[in-house]
């Protein structure tokens, strides 16, 4: 499943790279990560290799994030996986006059197994789900 999102932030692009590219940022926007520990790689850079945890509704879920490509701030690209999903999720930054920045992101989730049946049935709640998490951001950054 592939879609693309994107959405105007009202801050400069380099503030708001400054602010996503700081992992003690992602509680403050993404209130069900509960922890998060570096595994291998340099810390930030192409190859790391990080383990999330994050906890909904009293479920815990551990994914992990391989950062594929980092050159800011024009673009971020990371793989996570988790429980039969993968997804390649594309950040790309645009500065929009001085003081905005247009944040466009492209998914490609591939699913196996249970949630390959699970993912047919939940197709539009993927891409809204990405939309959201994206509004949370904005929201943090233009308050930051």
């Amino acid at each position: 499943m592939n879609y693309e999102k994107e959405l105007i932030i009202d801050l400069p692009r380099n503030r708001v790279v400054e602010l996503m590219d700081n992992f003690e940022n992602l509680k403050k926007w993404q209130p069900t990560l509960k922890s998060y520990e570096h595994v291998s790689g340099e810390v930030g850079k192409e190859g790391a290799i990080t383990k999330l945890i994050y906890e909904e509704r009293g479920r815990k879920q551990e994914m992990t994030e391989t950062i594929v490509t980092r050159k800011f701030p024009d673009e971020f690209t990371a793989i996570y996986e988790a429980n039969n999903v993968v997804n390649r999720f594309e950040n790309y930054f645009y500065e929009e006059g001085l003081d905005k920045t247009r944040w466009r992101t492209v998914s490609d989730f591939k699913f196996s197994g249970f949630m390959a049946v699970f993912a047919l049935f939940m197709r539009r709640a993927f891409p809204k789900q990405t939309l959201s998490d994206m509004e949370r951001f904005k929201i943090f950054a233009e308050s930051a």
